[in-house]
């Protein structure tokens, strides 16, 4: 069915496609029917004799339902949204990459000092984890 609030919201656009289709409607018949699709359908189908599964199926066609309009922004969204992630997805790649580098020249140009490093965080998480058994 129809959506009224679409319908009243495009009406000069979606009244200019059903006076294409159905030249017999007046600027006065497309006045009377106040935002009411049953009432649109119900003049459109005195005027013209046309079927009333007819005008609906036109009608769908020309204003857009709610779901149609949902569903594209969701898309948006979704789109905008996995644009926002493989861009952070692509900074922190980058971030990480830079940071190995900076990692790997420090141990080429002091690796005593990079081993020394090493084994004394190595003794501190030993000694946190043997803490932390130690204490359940």
């Amino acid at each position: 069915m129809v959506n009224e609030q679409v319908l009243s919201g495009k009406w000069n656009e979606i009244s200019g496609k059903i006076r294409e289709k159905w030249g017999q409607l007046t600027d006065d018949d497309m006045q009377t029917f106040h935002g009411n699709a049953t009432q649109l359908i119900g003049l459109i189908q005195r005027k013209t004799g046309e079927a009333r599964a007819e005008v609906e199926k036109f009608l769908e066609t020309v204003v857009p339902s709610s779901y149609q309009r949902v569903a594209e922004q969701v898309r948006e969204y979704a789109g905008t949204a996995y644009d926002s992630a493989r861009d952070g997805v692509d900074k922190a790649a980058n971030y990480a990459k830079d940071s190995y580098g900076q990692a790997e020249r420090m141990v080429k140009s002091r690796p005593g000092t990079s081993v020394a490093t090493a084994f004394g965080a190595g003794i501190v998480a030993g000694v946190v984890v043997a803490l932390m058994l130690r204490s359940k």
